[in-house]
């Protein structure tokens, strides 16, 4: 067998948004030991809710906050290729966190990418991303981030390799992969669009994930959204620009937009990296910001073919053998779910048939799923979501490559056979 790859460094999918709130704002006496202050109490209160939504919908807890740590405190490690990054703290805290920080501190950091002091911040901070969010809108996070309970715990230091630690390099990496300037709305489209636009490209940054990264940590401008593999999560982010990923050209705006609110839809349910995105944030998100990615999501161009991810691929004689011996394995193990014809049940259930996840070049999502089952996330409209159970002690390398292989290739779906060998890499990958 031979070995096909693609390099493709992401970072954690996340999504956010902006609120249609406004700023009231009444000049530079309302300026509070650097904290911004609102005409009024009341303004100041709908501002900190504003901003809360932003923080919220933009998932910063999931990157700034250590699993069952102090809100906000940072140093999430963050392994990457070139060595392992620490999220800082951003509480108000005056000695490690953003206490000392003004406004236009913060939304330099959001716009320009340079920290407090100057100093050029690493692109595992989105502000490639970032640049494009209003004044408005990073003012009114750091009001939230400002009201927040403040920690007095230190930021960890980055643990790069050199010469990736030397933070001068970054000029020659923002030279070629960084322009600066906020979203500027396109008039031959709707509001709605726009704002979908905005939401997907700004804060959101989506396409840190769902477009590949080259050798030198900068996105593929000819790829955007056009998919690549999260490596050191072992996820791959599929194609939004090919039908035969998860292009959305076909589906219909309401599938789109359910699968972002609740994180399953008549066309699938999400898994994985996506998964807690929707469970964190997207589910918070209004109706009508979820309805402008929806629609904006479904105008993105598509394209006729996806690009060649990581795939082991096997001889043809072997592929028929997994393809027998996977019956079998479906029939007794997943039919009562998903169904003889593949069809499911959906949306509890999803369908299988058809389902452009599983028959897209790369097999890794399907392999995650059999081997360490998982849940769509609970959401208020989907609270008590039904899972897929794990299979890694049932099933044998062999095993998981074969009922892989048939869901893969039956009902007139168009994957490829799944390698044992992959199945193998995949068994120990981290489950988060």
């Amino acid at each position: 067998m031979k070995r096909k790859s693609l390099f493709a460094l992401s970072a954690v999918v996340v999504v956010a948004a902006a609120a249609l709130v406004p700023v009231l704002w009444s000049g530079g006496d309302n300026l509070h030991n650097g904290t911004a202050m609102a005409a009024t109490p009341a303004d100041q209160a709908a501002l900190i809710k504003k901003g809360e939504y932003l923080a919220r919908a933009g998932d910063c807890i999931a990157c700034h906050t250590v699993r069952g740590g102090k809100q906000f405190a940072g140093g999430l490690p963050m392994a990457t290729p070139f060595g392992t990054m620490f999220t800082p703290n951003i509480t108000p805290d005056d000695q490690y966190g953003i206490g000392k920080w003004t406004q236009d501190d913060f939304y330099r950091a959001m716009h320009t990418g340079r920290s407090k002091d100057g100093s050029l911040l690493y692109p595992g901070f989105p502000f490639t991303s970032y640049t494009k969010v209003t004044r408005a809108d990073s003012d009114a996070i750091y009001a939230y981030l400002r009201s927040v309970t403040p920690v007095n715990v230190p930021s960890r230091p980055h643990e790069l390799k050199f010469p990736f630690n030397q933070r001068n390099m970054l000029i020659g990496w923002r030279t070629l992969f960084f322009r600066e300037g906020e979203y500027k709305p396109d008039p031959t489209k709707s509001v709605e669009w726009n704002r979908g636009a905005y939401l997907i490209e700004g804060l959101g940054h989506c396409g840190m994930c769902h477009t590949s990264i080259n050798a030198m940590g900068g996105p593929v401008s000819s790829a955007a959204f056009a998919g690549g593999l999260i490596p050191l999560q072992n996820w791959y982010a599929p194609s939004l620009t090919s039908n035969k990923e998860a292009g959305l050209g076909d589906w219909e705006t309401k599938d789109i937009a359910d699968l972002l609110k609740t994180g399953v839809s008549n066309r699938g349910a999400v898994f994985g990296p996506m998964a807690e995105v929707v469970h964190n944030s997207l589910q918070y998100m209004s109706d009508e910001d979820i309805n402008a990615m929806a629609t904006y999501l479904k105008t993105i161009p598509q394209k006729s073919e996806a690009p060649e991810p990581l795939q082991l691929e096997t001889s043809e004689k072997f592929g028929g053998e997994l393809l027998k011996q996977g019956q079998k394995i479906y029939a007794d193990n997943c039919a009562k779910c998903h169904a003889e014809n593949g069809l499911g049940m959906p949306p509890a259930f999803p369908p299988l048939a058809n389902n452009q996840s599983i028959q897209m070049p790369s097999a890794v999502n399907p392999i995650r799923m059999v081997l360490n089952g998982g849940y769509p996330p609970s959401t208020d409209a989907n609270p008590h979501p039904y899972g897929m159970p794990p299979f890694a002690q049932a099933l044998s390398n062999q095993e998981v490559a074969a009922v892989v292989t048939y869901i893969r290739m039956s009902w007139g779906n168009h994957g490829t056979a799944v390698s044992p060998q992959q199945v193998s890499d995949l068994r120990s990958a981290p489950l988060d």
